[in-house]
């Protein structure tokens, strides 16, 4: 008896385990009116389903799309993309729940561009559109779609699929996420034999995105920190002369390096996002790059110490470096609002940028203390780190 209560329990704890597993797939799912389609799709990113049956005889294709918004307001949508894989140019049905009955909707989109995202009439004929809500919070689309000749005669069709958080009053959708999942939703569709596939384009484009965060907050958001802290603060020491000038130099110019790399890598993806536009992000990526380049020529340009146009090239060396260092990090956090990768990249960056803070409060105490007894010791000519003892102590100058 105890080992058939045992079993018993073994059996009820997997099924627990279990039935949530095999819920989550296409083919458990029902329908509240139980239409029937001949094949479904569990699509590989957003947790979204398709349903779908093709009729050659007279190329209709039955569809119903089921996904959750990401907000419990917001839109869900699919899309036949007649001439490309994106996007842009796509024929979306979406549907969302009408704000003031609480009724799932369902309207034509014709995206055009990501600027002109509002209902309008598709480029082919569509009917029977109907949506619904799901206990689950998802929403389901369903739609009858005449196929154009060119799309029956290639066997496959550009499908794109898409979670939103809002609709406006006017029915402007709220813009989507784009984050990975978001960037991956899109495939194609097989009439003949009801096969879907994903695309490896969102992979590739997550790629180039996380490249493009890395380099940049290696360089911006923390090589020209650590520059800046060397020559502020570790120059203050005798036996740091002049060592901390050449390490000062080579995190900067390595900073300056890797930098203009990771620039390069965002002008690459602003011209393959037609449409997407980080204005902010974007200009301060631009200002960082005018002021490092000129900040970089500054060691050329450098006056001898005691040249009297040296107090304006060390205004000139400072306000440039300081200004780099706040808008660095600024678009490192930026960045990575828009990138949205998991929450510990965020953490540890945050943790690199705070100890950087907090060796810096460190060495600034430690810095006036040198200073202090250096200036009670020697008060005619304390060491400044410049030129080997020659001139004024200026330990607090980048």
């Amino acid at each position: 008896m105890a080992t058939s209560s045992s079993a018993f329990l073994c059996f009820t704890f997997c099924a627990l385990i279990i039935s949530p597993a095999v819920s989550l797939t296409c083919s458990s799912q029902k329908f509240t009116k139980n239409e029937i389609f001949s094949n479904c799709v569990d699509l590989p990113s957003l947790s979204s389903y398709l349903h779908f049956s093709y009729d050659a005889s007279n190329t209709t294709l039955s569809i119903a799309f089921i996904a959750t918004p990401s907000k419990s307001d917001g839109w869900i949508a699919w899309a036949i993309n007649p001439k490309a894989t994106g996007m842009v140019g796509s024929q979306s049905l979406v549907a969302y729940k009408n704000s003031t009955t609480g009724v799932a909707v369902v309207h034509t989109y014709d995206v055009s561009s990501y600027d002109s995202i509002v209902p309008k009439d598709l480029s082919f004929e569509v009917w029977d559109k109907t949506a619904e809500s799901r206990s689950d919070g998802s929403l389901a689309i369903f739609a009858k779609i005449k196929v154009t000749a060119d799309l029956v005669a290639s066997g496959t069709i550009n499908q794109v699929w898409q979670i939103g958080p809002g609709v406006g009053p006017t029915g402007l959708l709220v813009k989507h996420d784009f984050a990975a999942a978001n960037l991956q939703s899109k495939g194609t569709l097989g009439l003949r034999n009801g096969k879907s596939t994903g695309s490896s384009g969102g992979d590739t484009r997550v790629n180039k995105k996380n490249i493009h965060g890395i380099l940049n907050a290696v360089s911006w958001g923390i090589l020209f920190p650590l520059g800046a802290m060397i020559a502020r603060y570790i120059r203050t020491f005798e036996s740091a002369d002049p060592a901390w000038f050449y390490l000062h130099v080579f995190c900067q110019v390595s900073a300056y390096a890797i930098g203009v790399a990771g620039w390069g890598t965002g002008l690459k993806l602003g011209s393959e996002s037609s449409g997407i536009t980080y204005s902010g992000h974007r200009n301060i990526g631009i200002a960082l790059f005018v002021l490092a380049t000129v900040q970089i020529f500054a060691l050329f340009l450098r006056p001898r110490k005691e040249h009297k146009y040296r107090f304006y090239w060390n205004i000139y060396h400072h306000s440039f470096g300081y200004t780099i260092l706040v808008l660095g990090i600024l678009n490192v956090f930026k960045g990575l609002d828009i990138l949205k990768p998991e929450h510990k990249w965020k953490s540890a960056y945050m943790i690199v940028i705070i100890a950087l803070g907090g060796i810096s409060l460190l060495l600034e105490a430690i810095t006036w203390v040198v200073v202090l007894k250096r200036k009670s010791g020697k008060p005619t000519k304390p060491y400044d780190g410049y030129n080997n003892g020659q001139g004024r102590q200026q330990p607090l100058a980048m």
